[in-house]
């Protein structure tokens, strides 16, 4: 059973940074793309980011593009989200999952996790 852990999440002022984190358990995951979603309070989970497992390649969605990096260490099966320059619009419940992309859409794969809470003040 695949199980996704999120942690790094807390408050943080606009323009600060923050690490979010994602243990990925129950299957090798070197044959699977990953990414991060969010979902702010009374609104859908939306994509942020992905990295495909094996060459590391990466895709952002254009609201975090040149803000966030996605990356993953491979032997810990643990995938990264580095967070700069933050802003209250970032306030959201972030999940990680293993993904597919259809039809240019990114979607999780996997049951999902709790997710981690990102709070930024203004």
């Amino acid at each position: 059973q695949v199980q996704l852990v999120e942690s790094g999440g807390g408050l943080v002022q606009a323009g600060g940074s923050l690490r979010l984190s994602c243990a990925a358990s129950g299957r090798t995951f070197s044959n699977y793309a990953m990414g991060w979603f969010r979902q702010a309070p009374g609104k859908e989970r939306e994509f942020v980011a992905r990295i495909n497992w094996m060459d590391g390649s990466t895709y952002y969605a254009d609201s975090v593009k040149g803000r966030f990096t996605i990356s993953r260490d491979n032997a810990k099966n643990t995938v990264y989200l580095q967070m700069n320059s933050l802003k209250p619009e970032d306030t959201a419940v972030y999940y990680c999952n293993s993904v597919k992309v259809v039809g240019g859409e990114t979607y999780g794969m996997d049951d999902w996790g709790k997710g981690t809470l990102v709070t930024v003040s203004s």
